[in-house]
C-alpha cells in the first residue's frame, strides 16, 4: 500500500512528549502578549512561527525561545486557554492520547503552584469533554533550579495524581546540571505511586541516560538520542524495554542530529528499541504530529507496518492504569485495520 500523508494523518496516534509552553497557536501568543504587555519578536502570526522554529546552535539557545513563550502564560486564564487549544489542536489530527509537560514553577510568582497546575486542568478536562482525545499532564522539574524546587514540583504532582497529572519529569539543559542532584525528588514521586519519566541523553552524552535510570528511576526517557554513544547501555535499554520519547525534528533543530536522515531511531527500531514518536513542541518545531510519522517513512524509510508499530509503542508506553490501556489499545488496533 502507498503511504501517503494523508494517511498518516488519518491514522490514530498518541504523543508522550510534547512540552505545553512549546504549542501556543502564533494567534494566541499574540493576543496574549497583547493583553499582558509583552513584546514579540513579531506581530504576523506566519513571521512570529518562523522565529520560533529556526534552527538553533545548541540545546541552551533553542531553550531560550521559551522564555517568550513562558512570559505570556502567567494568568489562569492564558493557561487555561493554551491547554484548551492544545488538546483541540491535538485531536484534529486523531491523536487520542496525549501527555504534555510544562514546568508550574515558571508561572510563578505570578501565581501560586495551586493555580499554576489548576489553571492548564481545567483546560485541558473541557477539551477532553469536547473532543475523543484523553489527556495526562507531566510535571516538570528543571535541571537548572535548585534541587529544593523540584522536590516541591514533586509534592505537587502527587497532591494532582488523582485529577490529572500522570507522571513527574526532568527537563531544561542538560551538559553542567546532572539528574543525579534531583534524585530525592523522583524518590518522592515515584514513592508515592507517581510514574516518572526523564530527559536525558540529547544535550548531554549517554552517562546522562544512565543517571536517569540509576540515581532517578526513570521508567521512559526523554529523548534518548546519544544512547548509541554506550553500546551496553543501549542494549540494556532494549532489553528492559524502556520506552525513548524520541523527537526528530526538534532534534535537528537542537543540533543533536545534522539531518533527519540520519536520526538514530531506525537503529534503536532495528535493535528492538520500544521507540515513540512526539513532536517536543508543535509552535517552537513547526511540526504536528503527522508530519513526524511523515518523516520516518519519506526521510529513514519506515514502512506502514513499521509505523503502526510505533503508535502502538506510544499507547503501550502510556502511564495510564492498565484496564484503560488495554481497552485503548484494543480500539486503536481495531482502527488501525480499517483506516485505508
Amino acid at each position: 500500500m502507498t503511504l501517503t500523508r494523508d494517511l498518516i494523518y488519518r491514522l490514530p496516534k498518541a504523543e508522550l512528549h510534547v512540552h505545553l509552553d512549546g504549542c501556543l497557536r502564533p494567534e494566541t501568543m499574540i493576543d496574549l502578549a497583547r493583553q499582558q504587555g509583552v513584546r514579540l519578536t513579531a506581530n504576523d502570526p506566519a513571521a512570529l512561527a518562523e522565529t520560533m522554529h529556526t534552527r538553533a546552535k545548541s540545546l541552551e539557545e533553542y531553550l531560550d525561545r521559551f522564555k517568550l513563550t513562558v512570559a505570556v502564560m502567567q494568568t489562569p486564564a492564558a493557561l487555561e486557554r493554551v491547554a484548551y487549544e492544545f488538546v483541540v489542536d491535538s485531536a484534529r489530527e486523531n491523536v487520542r492520547y496525549v501527555e504534555v509537560r510544562y514546568c508550574p514553577a515558571l508561572h510563578t510568582p505570578a501565581l501560586t503552584l495551586t493555580q499554576a497546575v489548576e489553571a492548564p486542568l481545567a483546560g485541558i478536562q473541557r477539551a477532553e469533554r469536547e473532543t475523543a482525545t484523553r489527556v495526562g499532564l507531566i510535571v516538570c522539574a528543571l535541571r537548572t533550579l535548585p534541587p529544593r524546587v523540584s522536590q516541591d514540583l514533586a509534592r505537587l504532582a502527587v497532591d494532582y495524581r488523582g485529577d490529572g497529572v500522570v507522571a513527574f519529569d526532568l527537563a531544561g539543559a542538560e551538559r553542567g546540571h546532572a539528574a543525579r542532584e534531583h534524585a530525592a525528588a523522583f524518590r518522592y514521586a515515584a514513592g508515592h505511586g507517581l510514574a516518572c519519566t526523564c530527559h536525558a541523553g540529547e544535550g548531554d552524552g549517554a552517562d546522562s541516560i544512565r543517571q536517569a535510570l540509576e540515581d532517578c528511576g526513570a521508567r521512559r526517557i526523554g529523548h534518548g538520542t546519544r544512547l548509541l554513544e554506550d553500546p551496553r547501555l543501549e542494549a540494556e535499554v532494549c532489553g528492559r524495554r524502556i520506552p525513548l520519547e524520541m523527537c526528530l525534528s526538534s532534534n535537528v533543530h537542537t543540533g543533536v542530529v545534522p539531518r533527519l536522515e540520519d536520526h538514530p531511531i531506525r537503529r534503536y527500531m532495528d535493535r528492538g528499541c520500544v521507540v515513540t514518536v512526539n513532536t517536543d513542541g508543535r509552535l517552537t518545531d513547526g511540526v504536528s504530529l503527522t508530519d513526524e510519522y511523515w518523516h520516518l517513512h519519506q526521510a529513514l524509510g519506515f514502512s506502514r507496518a513499521e509505523l503502526e508499530r510505533v503508535i502502538l509503542n506510544g499507547f503501550e508506553s502510556a502511564f495510564l492504569p492498565e484496564v484503560e490501556k488495554n481497552a485503548m489499545l484494543e480500539r486503536v488496533r481495531r482502527e488501525l485495520q480499517e483506516v485505508a
